[in-house]
């Protein structure tokens, strides 16, 4: 039984360290558009007007959700794990 939750264990361990790598590169996606939109000029930026202002904030404001979003998946998958590998514990302490 030990060896079955030690297996549990290691997969969920890669898993989540897959979850971390992906989550990584949202990670670097969004620096680097917080890089890009630091280096737009302050004065007069060609945007054609308010819309495509209006239009390049929102894109920035969805790929900022989408990494916070990511990040609270990550976080909700590592409890539900967690929690799941603890019941299975307690059931062994039981027997």
């Amino acid at each position: 039984m030990e060896q079955k939750i030690t297996d549990l264990i290691v997969h969920m361990s890669h898993s989540h360290q897959q979850m971390a790598r992906v989550i990584d590169a949202e990670r670097q996606v969004a620096v680097r558009m917080a890089q890009i939109v630091h280096d737009l000029p302050d004065s007069e930026p060609s945007f054609d007007g308010i819309d495509g202002l209006m239009e390049n904030a929102g894109r920035v404001n969805k790929n900022v959700v989408s990494y916070l979003n990511a990040l609270a998946d990550l976080q909700e998958a590592l409890a539900e794990n967690l929690g799941l590998v603890i019941k299975e514990m307690n059931a062994e302490d039981e027997e």
